[in-house]
C-alpha cells in the first residue's frame, strides 16, 4: 500500500519498533525508530509472551514519543495499526484524521480483539498506568477501518461499523524473500509441500518446526521449510527429503504446491488460497490465527490442528489434503474469488478518499 502511494506523489514514513527499523529500510522506506518502545518495560507483568508486545503497544513512554513524532512530521493522516492503543490514543487526542488498518478478518474475532485490548489494558494497570480506552473507543470513531481481507471471508458486519472497508490481501514479497532454486530435478514426480510459520519473534517456536518437519520425514513428498529468521535452519534436523530457508518468495513455491502445513497468519493462508492450495493450521500465539484455521477448515480448504498437533496428526492431515481431492477443490473456488484482487491499490484509494475529504 505504501508503494503504491509513494508511486502516487503521497510522501509517507513508517514509525515503528527498533526490530521494524531495517525491514521497513530494506523496503526503501523511511523508517522513524520508536526509541522508548521498551523503556517502561520492567513495570509490565513477566511470564508472558506478551510482556514485551504490552509494554510496546500500550505504555506512556511510547504514547509520548508518538506525540512527539507527530509533532515533528506534521502529517495530514495517520496510518495506525489496529493493534497500537498508544498511537491509536495520540490520534484521538490529537484531532488528527485517522485511519485504521487490520490485517486479518475484523467481524469474526471482533469478541477476541476486545478481549485482547482487555488483557493489555490490565497489563498496563499492574505496571501503574492508567487503563486503556476500550477498544470500541479506539476503532471506531475513526474515519476508516481497513481490512485486508475480502468480506465476502470475513462474518457479517454488525451495527455501528459501516466505517469498515474490505480490499483483500496485499501480498507483497519482502526483498530478502527471493525465488530460491531447490535442490530436486524437475522430473521429481513427488507433491511439493511449503512449511511456514510465522516471522514475528513473539512466535518463535523451533519444537512446532521440528515436529512438522519429523512428521514428513518419510512422507513421499517434497519439502521447503521458511523459517522467516526467526529460527536458524541450523537449530532443526532437516530430514533427507526436505531444504530448510531462512527465507524464500512463496509464490513460485505455492505455483507448484500441493499443500501447505502454516500457522495460521492471514496473509500465509489468503496466499495460499490465491494460488489454490490446500492447509494444515497449525496456530501460534498471535489471537487470530485460530479463528484463520477455523475459517479454512469451516470452508474446506484445509484441516485445522491444534497447538499441540503431534507428528502423527500432522502427517494424517496432510495424508487427507493431498488424497482427497474436496480440499483443493475447495481452495481453488476460493482462489476464484480472489482472482485479480489487488488489496493494495484498494488501501491506496481508501487512503486517498480519506485525504480528499
Amino acid at each position: 500500500m505504501a508503494r503504491v502511494l509513494v508511486g502516487r506523489g503521497h510522501d509517507l514514513a513508517f514509525a515503528g519498533r527498533p526490530e521494524m527499523v531495517p525491514r521497513v529500510r530494506t523496503a526503501g522506506f523511511r523508517a522513524i525508530e520508536i526509541k522508548q518502545a521498551y523503556r517502561q518495560l520492567d513495570g509490565y507483568p513477566t511470564g508472558s509472551h506478551l510482556t514485551r508486545m504490552a509494554c510496546y503497544l500500550t505504555s506512556p513512554a511510547v504514547e509520548a514519543e508518538i506525540r512527539d513524532i507527530v509533532a515533528a512530521e506534521a502529517p495530514d493522516l495517520l496510518l495506525i495499526d489496529g493493534m497500537f492503543p498508544a498511537a491509536l490514543i495520540q490520534a484521538a487526542e490529537l484531532g488528527i484524521p485517522a485511519v485504521v488498518f487490520v490485517h486479518t478478518f475484523v467481524f469474526r474475532q471482533l469478541d477476541m480483539w476486545r478481549r485482547i485490548f482487555a488483557t493489555f489494558s490490565d497489563m498496563r494497570q499492574k505496571a501503574g498506568h492508567s487503563p486503556l480506552p476500550s477498544l470500541d473507543d479506539l476503532w471506531r470513531p475513526r474515519e476508516r477501518l481497513i481490512s485486508t481481507s475480502l468480506g465476502a471471508f470475513d462474518a457479517p458486519p454488525q451495527d455501528g461499523w459501516s466505517h469498515v472497508v474490505h480490499v483483500g490481501p496485499a501480498l507483497e514479497d519482502e526483498k530478502f524473500a527471493v525465488p530460491t532454486p531447490l535442490p530436486w530435478p524437475d522430473d521429481d514426480t513427488r507433491p511439493l509441500a511449503l512449511v511456514s510459520f510465522s516471522t514475528g519473534f513473539e512466535q518463535r517456536n523451533v519444537d512446532k518446526v521440528q515436529r512438522t518437519l519429523d512428521a514428513l520425514a518419510d512422507a513421499p513428498l517434497r519439502v521447503v521449510a521458511t523459517t522467516g529468521g526467526i529460527v536458524a535452519p541450523s537449530e532443526v534436523a532437516a530430514p533427507a527429503n526436505a531444504i530448510v530457508l531462512d527465507y524464500a518468495a512463496h509464490d513460485p513455491i505455492l505455483a507448484r504446491a500441493a499443500v501447505v502445513v502454516g500457522h495460521g497468519g492471514h496473509g500465509t493462508a489468503m496466499r495460499a488460497m490465491r494460488h489454490g492450495v490446500p492447509m494444515a493450521i497449525i496456530p501460534g500465539v498471535a489471537g487470530d490465527q485460530p479463528y484463520v484455521a477455523a475459517a479454512i477448515d469451516e470452508w474446506g480448504a484445509g484441516v485445522a490442528l491444534p497447538a499441540d498437533a503431534a507428528p502423527e496428526a500432522i502427517r494424517d492431515a496432510v495424508d487427507r489434503l493431498i488424497a482427497e481431492p474436496r480440499y483443493r477443490a475447495e481452495a481453488r473456488r476460493r482462489a476464484a474469488a480472489l482472482a485479480g484482487v489487488d488489496g493494495a491499490t484498494a488501501a491506496a484509494a481508501e487512503v486517498e478518499a480519506t485525504l480528499a475529504n
